[in-house]
């Protein structure tokens, strides 16, 4: 039932003449949230203004009492509630206290602990309620003396009683990220954080809050910047859950705890039959000591036929203070049992035995590992640390470890364990080179670490061809000829998949080639290159092993990119819709996600912006390097004018500048460095045009024509010119915003000889503007609005509608320079119209701050013929189409110097308007301004209204 529903039944019932009294009994197990909403509830406006007692009993026999509303202290109820001379029972006391204080509102927590004679008492009450009156109940199902009956027996409720069970259920996935993201950061909590959380903590509320805490407490001390599944399960447990697990092992006759201390060394819900193996009972034991675990809470039905602890993590703090002898038999016995099964499950078994201080059965156990899941990983991470082990053991685990490690389910510590492998001189030469291989793609591909990734790419290419194995020698040059990574020119790369190819079709391995033919097609398609697309279509989907179909997917996903920056979005669409279905059926799920990462980018440039900032951050959740979610949110945060998520999303820095620092620059260099390492190549291309674009924004024009330079030259020494739709134009903005005008005739004329004979749409609408950029600052109007107008055109055939609106903004701007010479012209009249289209276009966007600056283009230019009359309209409270758009700016956190940039006027006129949007919107700060202006905005008709009376900038 949900919380609204239970409230408004509530309230009813103390309302008005009170003809229908409401039960609501909350069940939930401790931690569920039970007392958190009794609080909520006692707050409610109705509830406060009413009679009321709350009271809790307690597992001694006696209860508390509390009167929030100015009656007595809290105290204590039964015997120690008596007058002096007097002694009473818990029920005595309850009933003085129910006859004195005739409640309307009887609250009585934690039921379980009542005694027979409260709970005839409360069922007495319930029998014949008073009028007006409610009455809410909680307590925990599974400590009820009579399963299903929380007052004890059965209630002869009168018909006029309205009567509802609310059952508190565990938090659901979505949910526990909040939790988590409230304290830690929403950014710093990636999917396998948030599911391992869950996972661990059943969902339990007070539980998730508590190891929210101690993740907290432990990162302040460390510094940890985003957590992984392995924090959770290196946090401990919470002193409450395990007080409350050890407490309900110990109440169970001792005869019967080993069933508790069964469940606690499996880990897992299991059948009745296999706890009472390796609890070592035989007979019906089993079966009664499972009835007792149950009955006392220790152990629940997890589902049907399955036995476990209701919260996961409670295993562990019983396991903890098992007596290592006790501990270790029940892992031999746990082996024992899982080691009769079909298939036989290696990783339980590896994981017992070694639990159970048999190192040689683990290490055999091991090397049957098949290397799919976190539970597989984990333990063959910890076999490879093992000291004393054979160098064809270690070689064999490892190798177990390394295949398939970009694909597949990786923990934090993978990179670190196979890099001390691949440094150990006994391993063989043959097994250094493939497990060299793994670690370079996976710190390419997984970390982020492209520097690292390519030095360990080239000493695997070099070790492999050594050793006489081409056909994983080409795979590593493949990797190597990926154009996306930086730290290498195109011509590398080409120079790589060249010899790449050489070594495929040298061993004549199937998968070898059908890799280097994804690798072609990608830099093909990346270069703009039409021989690209017939590559992509023999690419052999249909392949019959998953090696090859792996690769397939690689290559669609790769070629589904290139297309997305070439601005073929609707081909595109197809590639990405069949390398992300190919990836999920060949079990490659991390090309799963550099799919949808490609696949929101497209949306941001055809303008699908409805809900893409959540699908964004929820990728960003499950994996925290998806680069391109984060740069998408930092151009939806630049086009609403919220400079500082700007910041927060974009990569620290720019890519770096080929010149060496001065002094004073290198703090600034390093960060740039670290932005170049951060992200593929075409995504640092357009993070930089963002970069740019803030900086330009701020009045920063030097900053910006440094960042410019430096940007520029980092494109070309990659050599991939096409790469450069989204930085160009902001590059060439710079440069004449600075005065630099040869250097910005520079950068056009390289951008055009490096688009020559290139099939690159968005590229070739992004020169036109570019062009149109150089016209404008030149003073051409008409050659500068002629040159934005095709762009414009350009880009709606792409569609790209936020650059499209950008051009239209851009022609009227020029047209309305033009005008000027004739007031009133056509001309004038026809980008009026236009002008007030493109603000339109960008305020149906969510472009808020564009907008603004479009609207703020009309009032300054717009001729005196369609100015408003002179006076000031009366908007009285609400707010006038000014006030809105500071209000709007100034909600998104722009300060006041940066809003009057934005909208031509001066700062005192823009603290003016703020000062009088909080005042007829009742703010009293700057922050409840976006909570408000969301709600609240002036009526759209009138923001291309004239200035109010505003001042000048």
């Amino acid at each position: 039932m949900r919380e609204q529903v239970w409230e408004r039944r509530l309230t009813s019932a103390l309302s008005g003449d009170g003809q229908e009294p409401a039960l609501v009994l909350v069940e939930g197990d401790a931690g569920m949230g039970k007392s958190r909403l009794v609080h909520r509830l006692l707050e409610l406006p109705r509830a406060r203004g009413v009679a009321r007692l709350v009271v809790t009993f307690q597992a001694s026999g006696a209860f508390v009492v509390a009167d929030p509303l100015g009656g007595p202290e809290p105290r204590a109820g039964g015997a120690e509630a008596a007058s002096p001379g007097v002694r009473l029972t818990a029920c005595q006391a309850l009933e003085a206290l129910l006859a004195s204080a005739r409640p309307a509102l009887l609250v009585a927590e934690d039921l379980h602990h009542a005694d027979d004679d409260c709970l005839a008492l409360l069922r007495a009450q319930l029998r014949e309620p008073p009028a007006p009156f409610a009455a809410v109940l909680t307590y925990r199902p599974e400590q009820l003396r009579s399963p299903g009956l929380p007052l004890g027996r059965a209630v002869d409720y009168p018909a006029r009683l309205s009567v509802v069970r609310r059952r508190l259920e565990p938090l659901d996935e979505e949910r526990v990220r909040w939790v988590a993201g409230e304290s830690l950061g929403a950014r710093r909590c990636p999917q396998e954080f948030v599911g391992r959380l869950r996972q661990r903590s059943g969902g339990v509320p007070q539980v998730v809050v508590d190891l929210v805490r101690m993740l907290r407490d432990a990162a302040e001390r460390t510094g940890r910047e985003c957590f992984s599944a392995r924090d959770v399960d290196e946090a401990g447990v919470p002193v409450r859950l395990a007080e409350l697990a050890l407490d309900r092992t110990a109440a169970l006759p001792e005869a019967y705890r080993p069933i508790v201390w069964a469940a606690a060394v499996l880990d897992e819900p299991a059948g009745a039959e296999d706890l009472a193996a390796v609890a070592g009972f035989g007979g019906d034991t089993g079966r009664t000591a499972l009835i007792a675990a149950l009955e006392g809470s220790a152990l629940r039905e997890t589902s049907e036929g399955r036995y476990g602890f209701a919260v996961p993590l409670a295993a562990s703090a019983l396991y903890a203070e098992l007596p290592g002898p006790v501990r270790e038999r029940l892992h031999h016995r746990a082996a024992a049992m899982l080691a009769a099964r079909e298939p036989v499950p290696w990783a339980r078994i590896a994981r017992h035995w070694r639990g159970g201080g048999r190192t040689e059965d683990w290490l055999r156990a091991a090397e049957h590992l098949v290397n799919g899941d976190e539970a597989a990983v984990a333990l063959l991470e910890k076999a490879l640390d093992v000291g004393g082990l054979p160098p064809d053991k270690r070689g064999r685990l490892a190798l177990t470890l390394a295949r398939g490690a970009v694909l597949g389910r990786r923990s934090d510590g993978t990179a670190r364990v196979l890099r001390g492998i691949v440094e150990d001189p006994a391993l063989p030469a043959a097994d250094r080179g493939e497990i060299r291989l793994e670690l370079g793609l996976l710190l390419h591909h997984r970390k982020r670490r492209f520097e690292e990734g390519r030095t360990e790419l080239r000493r695997a290419a070099h070790e492999l061809a050594e050793a006489q194995r081409p056909a994983l020698a080409a795979r590593a040059m493949a990797a190597l000829a990926n154009p996306f990574f930086p730290g290498a020119s195109l011509a590398e790369n080409v120079t790589w998949l060249e010899r790449a190819e050489a070594a495929a079709d040298a061993s004549g391995d199937r998968v070898a080639r059908t890799a280097t033919r994804a690798c072609r097609a990608t830099v093909l398609m990346n270069t703009g290159d039409l021989e690209a697309w017939r590559l992509v279509a023999r690419l052999p989907r249909d392949s019959a092993d998953r090696a090859s179909r792996q690769q397939v997917a690689r290559g669609l996903c790769n070629t589904a990119n290139g297309a997305v920056y070439l601005g073929h979005y609707r081909r595109a669409a197809g590639l990405l819709s069949e390398g992300i279905e190919l990836a999920a059926r060949s079990g490659a799920p991390f090309l799963e996600r550099v799919g949808r990462g490609t696949a929101l980018f497209r949306d941001w440039l055809t303008g699908r912006w409805e809900g893409l900032a959540d699908r964004c951050t929820g990728l960003v959740a499950e994996d925290g390097s998806a680069s391109d979610a984060r740069v998408v949110l930092a151009l939806l945060a630049l086009a609403k004018g919220d400079w500082e998520a700007v910041r927060d999303w974009l990569p620290r820095g720019v890519p770096p500048s080929p010149h060496a620092p001065c002094e004073t620059d290198r703090a600034g260099e390093a960060e740039a460095e670290r932005a170049y390492e951060s992200c593929e190549a075409p995504v640092a291309a357009t993070a930089a045009g963002a970069h740019i674009r803030l900086l330009l924004a701020r009045q920063d024009v030097e900053s910006a024509a440094e960042a410019a330079a430096s940007a520029w030259a980092w494109l070309g020494r990659k050599g991939v010119w096409v790469w450069g739709a989204e930085l160009a134009p902001w590059v060439v903005e710079a440069h004449t915003r600075a005065g630099q005008r040869e250097l910005a005739r520079r950068v056009v004329a390289e951008f055009a000889a490096g688009l020559t004979g290139r099939d690159a749409p968005s590229a070739t609408a992004a020169l036109l503007w570019c062009r149109a950029v150089l016209a404008e600052s030149d003073g051409e109007w008409e050659e500068a609005r002629s040159r934005f107008q095709q762009s414009g055109g350009a880009y709606a055939g792409l569609p790209h509608p936020y650059a499209r609106a950008l051009m239209a903004e851009g022609a009227g701007r020029c047209a309305l320079l033009l005008g000027e010479r004739a007031e009133g012209s056509a001309v004038a009249d026809e980008a009026v119209a236009e002008l007030i289209r493109c603000a339109e276009e960008l305020t149906d966007l969510g472009a808020v701050w564009d907008a603004a600056r479009v609207r703020a283009t009309l009032r300054a230019y717009r001729p005196a013929a369609q100015r408003r009359p002179p006076g000031r309209p009366a908007y009285a409270q609400r707010m006038s189409p000014r006030e809105g758009e500071v209000a709007e700016l100034a909600a998104t956190g722009l300060t006041n110097r940066e809003i009057a940039a934005t909208l031509y006027l001066s700062p005192r006129t823009v603290e003016q308007h703020v000062a009088r949007a909080m005042r007829k919107l009742g703010i009293a700060s700057r922050q409840g301004l976006a909570k408000e202006v969301a709600r609240i905005r002036p009526v759209s008709g009138e923001r291309d209204g004239a200035a109010d009376g505003d001042g000048g900038a």
